[in-house]
């Protein structure tokens, strides 16, 4: 399966227990919640158990039988096909979709989304901006994904258009 086709739903954590069960850092709620198996390092594996809560969620799966085993798997990343995550609300969009948008500003450009960031108020893009001055390094932008900051979001066309001016910055 291609990588552009997985979508990361989090890390192997520290063991839980003495049967091989660990908890998930860095969880993808929505998508590992509604997920029956999870690829670790290209094998599909049904999850055989599942607790904790959404936000701290620990699972087991089969051939990971011990603690040892699952700490020999702490930071592994743990993946499930694109297909199987939950349809997108209007306004919703994956995170892998959106790195690499172009980002403008009606007709200026503005960058290219790095990356996305998780705050606890809402969620911001990471915009690693043309290095205008070659002396100086580029500078990251950080948009929040709200409507006065964001315009539109056109993942197929791969642009987002940013109100710079609500954002403190000139055009």
């Amino acid at each position: 399966m291609a990588s552009d086709e997985l979508l990361s739903v989090g890390r192997v954590g520290r063991p839980h227990g003495l049967d091989g069960s660990f908890h998930v850092t860095q969880p993808r709620e929505r998508v590992l919640e509604a997920a029956q198996r999870v690829i670790v390092k290209d094998e599909p594996l049904e999850i055989l158990r599942r607790s904790g809560t959404p936000a701290a969620p620990i699972l087991r799966l089969p051939g990971i039988g011990t603690r040892e085993a699952a700490e020999a798997l702490r930071g592994t990343d743990l993946f499930v096909p694109r297909a199987a995550a939950p349809p997108l609300e209007e306004d919703e969009w994956l995170a892998e979709d959106l790195v690499g948008c172009r980002v403008v500003d009606g007709d200026e450009r503005v960058g290219v989304v790095a990356k996305l960031l998780p705050y606890p108020s809402c969620e911001l893009l990471e915009v690693q901006r043309p290095d205008a001055d070659p002396g100086r390094p580029a500078q990251a932008l950080l948009v929040p994904l709200i409507s006065d900051a964001v315009r539109t979001v056109d993942v197929e066309a791969k642009v987002i258009d940013v109100n710079l001016a609500f954002l403190g910055e000139t055009a």
